[in-house]
C-alpha cells in the first residue's frame, strides 16, 4: 500500500504535472505541424503536376479537335503525341466521342466501350475535372475537346497517370520529418525533465529547511529564494511558525498561571492548618476564624476550577453551541435580576435600557456567562458613591448591540490590550478582595467569538469603562 501511495504521490506532484505539460505542449504542436507541412507539400506537388498535365493536355486536345481525330483516327502524328504523352507521365489516355464511346485508348483495352462517369459527363458540359486518389496513388483529369471553329464540345480527353513520383517525394520528406520529430521528441523529453527538476529545486530546499526546523536543527526563519511563489510561501510559513511559537509560549504561560493560581489557595490552607496544629490549646474562636479562612480558600479554588472548565467548554473545537432563538430583552432582564442583589449591596444603581424588541439565535448558557461577567465586573469594580451601571440593547437588520457602561475605577491605558488574557488582573489586590480569578473576561471574549461576534472596550482611569458587544441575529455555523 505504501508503494502504491508513493507512486500516486509522484503522479500528483507538481514536478510530474509540469513535465507532462511541457511534453504535451511541446510534442502536440510539433506533430500537428509535421502533418500540416507534409500535407501542404503533397497538395502543392499535386497542384503543380495537375497544372503541368492540364497545359499539355489542352494543347493536344486542340490538335485533336483541329484534325477531327475523334471521327478519323488515321493521324500518325496525333497517335505519336498521345503515346508520347502517355509514356512521359506513365499514364493512360482515352478519347471519348459525344456518344460516350471510347474511340481511343492508349492501353488498347476499352476501345468501343461506353463510359458514363460523373467526371466525363460534367466535362461534356465544359468543365475541367481533376482528382487525386491518395489511397491508390493516381491522378486523373478530364477536359472537354472544343471545336476551334464554333466552340462546340466534340468529345472528352481523359488522362490517368501514376502519382508514384508524388508519393515517393512524400515518403522521402515524411522519413526526413520522422527523423526530425524523433530528435525533437528526445530534446523535448529531456528539456521537460530538466525544466521540471529546475522548477522543483526551490520546493526541495523549502522541504529540507522545514525538516531541519522540525528536527530542531535550525531555529532561524526559512528563506528560500528562486521564484516569487516560494518566497511568498516562505514568508507565510515563517508567519505561521511565529504564530505557533507565540501560541506555544501562551500555553506554557497559561499552564504556569494555572499552576500558580491553583497552588496559592492550597498553600494558604496548608499554612492555616499548620498554624492550628502548632497551637495545642488554641481557643475555639481562633479555630472558627481559621476555618472560615480555609473555607474561603476552598471556595476560591472551586471558582478557579469552575472558570477553567467554562473556558474549556468555550473552545470552539471542544463543543458545538446549543443554538436556540431567544428573546434578548427577557434574557437580559433575567441576568440583571440575578445581579441586582449584588448591586444593591455595593450601593450601585443597575439600569437596563432596551430600544426595541430583539430576538436572536444564541447559546443561552454561554452568552449568559459572558454578559454576567461584564455586568458583575462593572458592579464589583465600582467603589464610588452614586455609582451606576447602565446596560443598553439595540439592533439593526443584521446584528444586536449590547453595551455595559459604568462610572467605576476604570482601566489603565497600558492594561486595556491585556484584559482579555487569562489570569490577567489590572489590580491584583482588589481582584483578590472581591474574589476575581482573572478568567472572567477571557470567558466573555471566547463566548462572544463563539457567536461570531465582536467585543470592544473603552475606558478612562477614574472615569469609567464601556464594553461594546456586537452579535449576529442569525447564528452563522
Amino acid at each position: 500500500m505504501s508503494k502504491i501511495r508513493k507512486e500516486k504521490s509522484k503522479i500528483n506532484s507538481i514536478q510530474f504535472r509540469v513535465f507532462l505539460l511541457i511534453l504535451v505542449f511541446g510534442l502536440g504542436p510539433m506533430f500537428v505541424m509535421r502533418y500540416g507541412v507534409l500535407r501542404s507539400f503533397e497538395d502543392r506537388e499535386v497542384s503543380a503536376k495537375t497544372l503541368e498535365i492540364s497545359n499539355q493536355s489542352k494543347l493536344l486536345a486542340t490538335q485533336i479537335a483541329s484534325a477531327d481525330y475523334l471521327n478519323n483516327q488515321n493521324s500518325e502524328v496525333i497517335d505519336a503525341q498521345l503515346n508520347q504523352l502517355s509514356n512521359v507521365y506513365d499514364g493512360r489516355i482515352m478519347l471519348i466521342d459525344p456518344t460516350f464511346t471510347i474511340v481511343k485508348d492508349t492501353y488498347q483495352m476499352d476501345e468501343g466501350k461506353v463510359i458514363t462517369s460523373q467526371e466525363v459527363v460534367t466535362s461534356f458540359g465544359g468543365t475541367v475535372n481533376s482528382r487525386y486518389d491518395r489511397t491508390y496513388g493516381y491522378l486523373e483529369m478530364t477536359l472537354p475537346i472544343v471545336n476551334p471553329t464554333n466552340q462546340d464540345i466534340m468529345g472528352v480527353f481523359v488522362i490517368t497517370m501514376s502519382a508514384n513520383t508524388i508519393m515517393a517525394n512524400r515518403d522521402f520528406y515524411r522519413s526526413q520529418a520522422n527523423v526530425l520529430v524523433i530528435i525533437l521528441t528526445i530534446l523535448i523529453f529531456f528539456g521537460a525533465v530538466g525544466c521540471s527538476e529546475l522548477l522543483i529545486i526551490p520546493f526541495k530546499k523549502m522541504r529540507f529547511a522545514l525538516e531541519q526546523r522540525k528536527n530542531g536543527l535550525m531555529d532561524e526563519e526559512i528563506h528560500v529564494r528562486g521564484c516569487a511563489e516560494t518566497e511568498m510561501i516562505s514568508e507565510e510559513i515563517n508567519g505561521l511558525l511565529n504564530n505557533m511559537k507565540v501560541l506555544d509560549e501562551s500555553r506554557q504561560e497559561f499552564v504556569s498561571n494555572v499552576s500558580h493560581e491553583l497552588k496559592t489557595p492550597i498553600t494558604s490552607m496548608k499554612v492555616l492548618a499548620d498554624s492550628l496544629l502548632a497551637q495545642e490549646d488554641a481557643p475555639a474562636e481562633l479555630y472558627r476564624e481559621f476555618m472560615e479562612d480555609i473555607a474561603n480558600e476552598v471556595e476560591r479554588e472551586s471558582k478557579i476550577i469552575s472558570d477553567l472548565l467554562s473556558l474549556v467548554k468555550m473552545d470552539k473545537s471542544a463543543t458545538k453551541p446549543e443554538i436556540t432563538l431567544v428573546n434578548i430583552n427577557e434574557f437580559l432582564e433575567t441576568i440583571l435580576k440575578r445581579i441586582q442583589p449584588i448591586a444593591q449591596a455595593a450601593n450601585v444603581e443597575l439600569v437596563l435600557e432596551s430600544f426595541r424588541p430583539v430576538s436572536a439565535e444564541i447559546d443561552e448558557v454561554k452568552l449568559s456567562l459572558a454578559v454576567s461577567n461584564l455586568v458583575e465586573n462593572a458592579v464589583k469594580y465600582n467603589n464610588k458613591e452614586g455609582g451606576w451601571v447602565h446596560v443598553t440593547l439595540n439592533a439593526d437588520h443584521q446584528f444586536f448591540y449590547l453595551t455595559v457602561e459604568d462610572n467605576g475605577i476604570g482601566i489603565p491605558e497600558d492594561s486595556i490590550e491585556h484584559i482579555f488574557e487569562r489570569f490577567y488582573r489590572v489590580d491584583k489586590s482588589h481582584s483578590r478582595e472581591i474574589g476575581g480569578t482573572g478568567l472572567g473576561l477571557a470567558i466573555t471574549r471566547n463566548s462572544i467569538l463563539l457567536h461570531r461576534g465582536a467585543i470592544k472596550v473603552h475606558s478612562e482611569l477614574g472615569v469609567g469603562t464601556t464594553f461594546s458587544v456586537r452579535i449576529p441575529l442569525n447564528y452563522i455555523s
